[in-house]
């Protein structure tokens, strides 16, 4: 059975294939219009949570764009693909971060169940006394 982060890797895999032979089946490249295409497509609603204060989608791709061309051939290869991955995810991450004055706030859920009780009573006896 695979792991979630394998399936999640194997997926980004999967897609950039899938896109980056859209206009031209035998690179292996992704273009500007074919990078735009595949987050609009695949990752809106994210794009849409990770995108800068008043700017627009279009423009936010762009950046991701410019920022992954790191060779400036107006076409990303794979790695530079998952380069902007890891630049949006950072992205994502940083914002769940900020409460809403922009503060750091701790006190978020980033969704994940180690295992282990955060204060919670379960019925379990922790030492406490009993309430009369």
């Amino acid at each position: 059975m695979k792991t979630d982060l394998e399936l999640a890797l194997e997926c980004a895999v999967n897609v950039y294939h899938q896109y980056a032979v859209l206009n031209r089946p035998i690179d292996d490249y992704l273009s500007k219009t074919e990078f735009s295409k595949l987050l609009k497509e695949t990752a809106k609603p994210f794009l849409n949570d990770t995108k800068p204060p008043n700017t627009s989608t279009d423009d936010y791709i762009n950046q991701l764009f410019t920022k992954a061309d790191g060779n400036h051939d107006g076409r990303l290869k794979f790695t530079e693909f998952m380069t902007t991955l890891s630049l949006v995810a950072i992205n994502a991450h940083d914002r769940s971060h900020k409460g809403p004055g922009g503060d750091h706030d701790h006190g978020h859920d980033h969704g994940h169940d180690h295992g282990h009780d955060h204060g919670h009573d379960h019925g379990h006896d922790h030492g406490r006394r009993p309430r009369n």
